[in-house]
């Protein structure tokens, strides 16, 4: 049985949206008909409701990588078998701007840590999201009408490691954005038989010139607009 997530069993739903801040569980939760709490433990708050009459969960998954692993475990002893991460991000690519969304095919990663832990010393450093979870995330926010990129993003470990330097080694690797948890996500989805993808919104280019980090108003109607085509996708898929 979980030890940090203490729901009972169905209290989870099969398609869960992860995200890393409890303070949007709760706005997202308000989209949902019927939320109820199911977790309040450790800070990590989970709602089960239904969208478009399909049972959904929305979870905080906190910050990186070791705490994502964690609940989304814990949340798959519990029947969940779909994850849609959606949180923020910073750009790597000069044509994306703040407010814009991206959608991870892809992700990679440092090697060693929690990865070398699941995955061995020399697994590959990227893993690849579910093809038919972001076809739907990538059909419901065309739907939408939002401006996106698909392509493939960079899970960092080191927030404040991140740098000009950085971004450009990330962006010449074939990465167009930064966050810290999708390539855990998906190749721990991959080991447990799970679907997994992304959404990300970008709040900031990481190269310095390009200006300061979005602000929390702005950011507000952002993760509204996208959680409704996060939503759509994950209840279709």
């Amino acid at each position: 049985m979980p030890h940090h997530i203490l729901a009972k069993e169905g209290d989870v739903a099969e398609r869960v949206v992860i995200t890393g801040d409890p303070r949007r569980v709760r706005k997202l939760a308000k989209l949902l008909d019927s939320p109820r709490c199911v977790n309040r433990n450790r800070g990590l708050l989970i709602y089960t409701g239904k969208y478009n009459g399909v049972d959904v969960s929305i979870a905080t998954h906190g910050l990186g990588a070791p705490s994502t692993a964690i609940v989304i475990e814990e949340l798959g002893h519990l029947g969940a078998k779909k994850f849609v991460r959606f949180g923020t991000a910073g750009t790597l690519a000069p044509n994306i701007n703040a407010g814009d969304y991206v959608i991870a095919s892809s992700a990679s990663h440092t090697p060693g840590g929690i990865y070398a832990q699941y995955f061995g010393e020399n697994s590959r450093n990227d893993a690849d999201a579910d093809p038919e979870l972001t076809a739907q995330l990538v059909k419901a926010f065309s739907a939408r009408a939002l401006k996106y990129y698909k392509g493939k993003s960079f899970s960092s470990d080191a927030l404040y490691a991140e740098s000009p330097g950085f971004a450009k080694r990330s962006y010449d690797a074939g990465n167009i954005a930064a966050e810290m948890e999708c390539a855990l996500i998906y190749k721990l989805s991959k080991l447990r038989g799970w679907k997994s993808g992304s959404a990300l919104i970008i709040v900031n280019n990481i190269n310095e010139s390009r200006g300061p980090r979005m602000s929390d108003r702005e950011l507000g109607s952002r993760i509204i607009e996208g959680a409704r085509a996060v939503l759509d996708g994950l209840s279709k898929a």
